[in-house]
């Protein structure tokens, strides 16, 4: 997984950058695949690449027991300082965010669901780190536990190929602008995103920052095959967030339903 991502450049603005993003509506797809294929009641979650907190919040305020896992001390100072606004009821727990690496984390304990949204998942883009990261997932889930994450889909990625894309936002004090380009590496399954990011305040240039992101695409009997030796079922494939639709070679994200078995 790259060493260089979620830097501080690019983790101050991520929020700006996705605050169009529905994590409300993500979190209802999260609760009805919990009522669909969970095994007992889900309390506790563990959220592995939670990033600044955006699913974290509103499923706290939903009543969960929630502690979430990043790898970016940038990222996770952002979900901390979030933190010290955060409002809840007297009954409910706060979230909690630690920092940590999904191939390598060993907290101790089992949870009810856990989380990898966002294509954390496809950030482990070595077969080793892959499994690894499954292998983690499998360590803290509890008999019967649930495992939710999105990938980005190979037949998709291949079919459609990556597009050159502008993103500008405008902002009160200026505009941020994003560019994104790509180049597929076939063999090995991954595809590069080169992200290039100007802050602007009138027409003065602030920032300028650029990362490249390393993902890795996947294909449902290799998804199966990785499941089966990290000990996981594979219980659902579904087309994300379009859960009702089904999976075909337009899907660019899927939603992977995983279970730790009883």
């Amino acid at each position: 997984m790259s060493e260089q991502v979620f830097r501080s450049g690019y983790a101050d603005q991520y929020d700006l950058l996705y605050r169009e993003k529905d994590y409300e509506g993500e979190c209802d797809l999260v609760e009805e695949i919990f009522r669909r294929y969970g095994s007992g009641e889900i309390k506790t979650i563990l959220d592995l690449g939670c990033g600044t907190g955006g699913h974290a919040f509103p499923l706290t305020k939903r009543g969960y027991k929630l502690i979430g896992i990043d790898r970016s001390h940038e990222m996770l100072a952002l979900a901390r300082r979030k933190l010290e606004e955060f409002k809840l009821e007297d009954d409910l727990h706060l979230p909690t965010f630690l920092q940590g690496d999904v191939r390598t984390l060993d907290l101790g304990q089992s949870f009810d669901a856990i989380l990898m949204m966002f294509a954390v998942l496809s950030y482990q883009r070595t077969n080793d780190d892959v499994l690894a990261a499954l292998r983690t997932v499998r360590q803290h889930l509890r008999p019967g536990g649930l495992f939710l994450a999105d990938v980005w889909y190979g037949p998709a990625v291949l079919g459609i190929g990556p597009s050159d894309r502008l993103k500008i936002l405008e902002l009160e004090d200026g505009q941020l602008n994003r560019t994104t380009s790509a180049t597929l590496e076939v063999l090995n399954h991954l595809c590069v995103v080169h992200y290039n990011m100007w802050r602007l305040e009138g027409k003065r240039l602030v920032s300028h920052t650029r990362e490249d992101h390393v993902m890795r695409f996947f294909f449902p009997l290799e998804l199966e095959h990785y499941f089966n030796l990290a000990e996981l079922d594979l219980i659902g494939l579904h087309p994300f967030p379009n859960f009702t639709d089904q999976v075909d070679t337009n899907t660019w994200n899927v939603l992977i339903c995983g279970s730790a078995g009883t």
